[in-house]
């Protein structure tokens, strides 16, 4: 009831907190996060550098450090040897054996500069991998703790994309980390040698040189970042598009909307090569740009040599000197234009995987949970009990006003209603996947609240109505309910749950693989693999939404010896739309609006000739002769 809803922050309350709080309004819409800069995108990147439990790794980050500082200070020596040689070769009085030694010691010290870059990288690869891979798990784990409101709000597809871009740019800004380190190390030494060697003319312009290199792609490079991230948007877009078309290829089919998806996907494809092109006609002008005013600087250092030469201030192996410092500088350099745009890109991929790190976790664990039993054989059945609840998706849409009612242990609540009313609602605050906005779901006589989701979650069992399996073999699917069983066990949830025979008569068995989502099978058989999974899994309650509307009449009778003896011992709430299964439930809850309008046994509903009872008219009127002779009984 809106009127019920305290106004002020919607912040939630603490999970320990909840148990005993007021009304609790949900969260509204985020806003779009605005970008920031590149320096914190980059500081949270950094404890993976640098993990406080893995000396090992920081062992190799600080020899990876020590190698960069040897292989740079022998690049450096690579141009004054040369030099030397020069000067030698040019005096007719030199010795012979004088250039040959330099020249072996040349030689010598471009193969050690060579040893001490790969040595470095080969050091390093395992840090650049670690920390990717440390990245994309801690951003996979966190959309598992995310709650169900934010899955349903964003493309499965565009999280994906965002968590691969993210692991790519990981392995982008390390990568050129090595290359853009060591290339602004060296040309800081190269500085400081020619100011020594030569003078401050020289090394001014150098300076000046790479501060208008440094500064140009800077501010460029900063203009060019928001059409790369409108052109990353547009990408998410068309995949998030071509996902959601291909996961409803049978939908697509039943409409013959191919053309329609097809124009779709076009769009947004379209869009993108125009944002693309647009980012490479500006990386031209970038790299123009930093040819220009390395290219000036080259022209203007040389004048100045060649005139210092010219006036016996300087020897040919000096000005063949500074005209090698500059030449070795100026390939890193060019490069560095490149490297540099390529790292703003990897930053906005970056900063969209961190800004999934940044959703809030809507659903959180207590700080000190209370423990649960999990599986059947180690606790008896829970109890079950809903205090006053209110619940909506939306701030302006409640769902449930006020709804209570109880389960004791081992009995079994059968939930009816129209489409609409909330059963399902119903379910998915058991499981926790939403907190209430106020009042109490209580699991064990304690608020759902005070578990651990995991904890809480390995206690509940739910067979659902829309199955959805994995892409992976039937055993698999059905080893999902209990990782680790054996062969043995699941073979006998699945005769229990009547597919043992059908799965045995297919070639590969239980490895036949089921296809995306299980589109290889058919809706019971789906079903029935739910079953057997939810039977492997041994809890001690058990949820049953819709649990046979995909079988037949025939299998559904074979089917309800199975889910008796499922549910006969366990506490089971059951949400059905055909009365005709509920009818032996210990109670019946009718809801609709959100309120449960009626509740007691079968018998007592009908002679009371209210919502249920003209429901239960409805849906008689429309049996065969057989079935309203012997109604189907419910799963207990």
């Amino acid at each position: 009831m809106p009127g019920r809803r305290p106004s002020g922050s919607r912040g939630l309350a603490k999970p320990r907190e909840a148990a005993t709080s007021g009304r609790m309004s949900p969260p509204s819409n985020a806003a779009p996060r605005p970008s920031r800069p590149a320096g914190l995108t980059l500081s949270r990147l950094l404890p993976y550098l640098w993990p406080r439990n893995d000396p090992g790794l920081r062992l190799r980050v600080i020899a990876v450090l020590l190698l960069m500082v040897l292989a740079k200070v022998v690049t450096i020596a690579v141009p004054w040897l040369y030099s030397r040689i020069i000067d030698h070769l040019s005096r007719p009085d030199s010795i012979v054996t004088v250039p040959v030694l330099l020249i072996v010691g040349y030689g010598l010290v471009r193969i050690m500069s060579s040893a001490f870059n790969e040595l470095r990288d080969m050091v390093f690869a395992p840090v650049r991998y670690r920390v990717a891979r440390d990245a994309a798990m801690r951003s996979f784990v966190h959309m598992h703790e995310l709650s169900l409101r934010f899955h349903m709000d964003r493309r499965t597809g565009g999280v994906t994309r965002a968590i691969e871009r993210g692991t790519e740019a990981v392995e982008t800004l390390l990568r050129m980390g090595l290359i853009i380190v060591p290339t602004l190390l060296e040309a800081f030494m190269v500085i400081g040698l020619i100011w020594i060697v030569f003078d401050w003319r020289y090394a001014g312009m150098i300076l000046l040189a790479v501060i208008a290199y440094v500064v140009f792609t800077f501010a460029f490079t900063s203009w060019r970042i928001g059409i790369r991230r409108r052109m990353n948007d547009i990408n998410s877009e068309a995949t998030g598009k071509a996902l959601d078309s291909l996961l409803n290829y049978e939908t697509v089919k039943y409409f013959g909307n191919e053309a329609h998806e097809a124009r779709r996907y076009g769009d947004a494809q379209t869009r993108y090569a125009r944002a693309a092109t647009q980012t490479q006609y500006t990386l031209g002008l970038l790299n123009f740009g930093q040819a220009a005013i390395i290219g000036t600087a080259l022209m203007l250092i040389m004048l100045l040599a060649g005139a210092d030469v010219s006036a016996g201030r300087l020897s040919v192996g000096r000005f063949v000197l500074v005209n090698t410092y500059l030449l070795q500088l100026y390939a890193p350099l060019n490069f560095l234009g490149s490297i540099y745009s390529s790292i703003r890109n990897a930053l906005v991929d970056l900063e969209h995987m961190f800004g999934l790190l940044e959703e809030t976790v809507e659903v959180a664990d207590p700080a000190h949970p209370l423990p649960i039993a999990a599986r059947l054989h180690d606790a008896a059945p829970v109890s079950v009990a809903f205090r006053d609840v209110h619940f909506g998706y939306r701030p302006d849409r409640e769902i449930l006003h006020g709804v209570s009612f109880s389960a004791a242990p081992g009995t079994l609540v059968a939930i009816v209603g129209p489409t609409g009313a909330g059963k399902s609602t119903i379910s998915r605050l058991l499981f926790r996947f939403y907190d209430v906005w106020s009042g109490h779901v209580m699991i064990d006589g304690h608020d759902v609240r005070a578990y651990r989701q995991a904890d809480l979650r390995a206690a509940i069992g739910v067979v659902p109505q829309d199955t959805v399996l994995f892409n992976d073999t039937i055993g698999y699917n059905i080893a999902y309910g209990r990782l680790g069983a054996t062969q043995e066990e699941i073979e006998h949830a699945a005769r229990l749950a009547q597919v043992h025979d059908f799965i045995v008569s297919l070639p590969d068995g239980y490895g036949t693989r089921v296809g995306e989502r299980g589109l290889k099978l058919s809706g019971g058989e789906k079903q029935r693999v739910a079953i057997a999974r939810t039977i492997l899994k041994d809890p001690r309650l058990l949820i049953l939404d819709e649990a046979t509307s995909a079988l037949d009449t025939h299998t559904e009778r074979e089917i309800q010896s199975a889910l008796r003896a499922v549910s006969a011992e366990r506490t089971t709430v059951v949400i059905a739309h055909r009365l005709s299964t509920v009818v032996d439930a210990d109670e019946i809850l009718v809801l609709a609006d959100g309120r449960v309008q009626e509740r007691g046994r079968h018998a007592d509903l009908v002679a009371k000739g209210g919502l249920y009872a003209a429901m239960w008219a409805a849906q008689d009127a429309g049996m065969d002769d057989s079935a309203q002779t012997v109604p189907e009984k419910l799963p207990v």
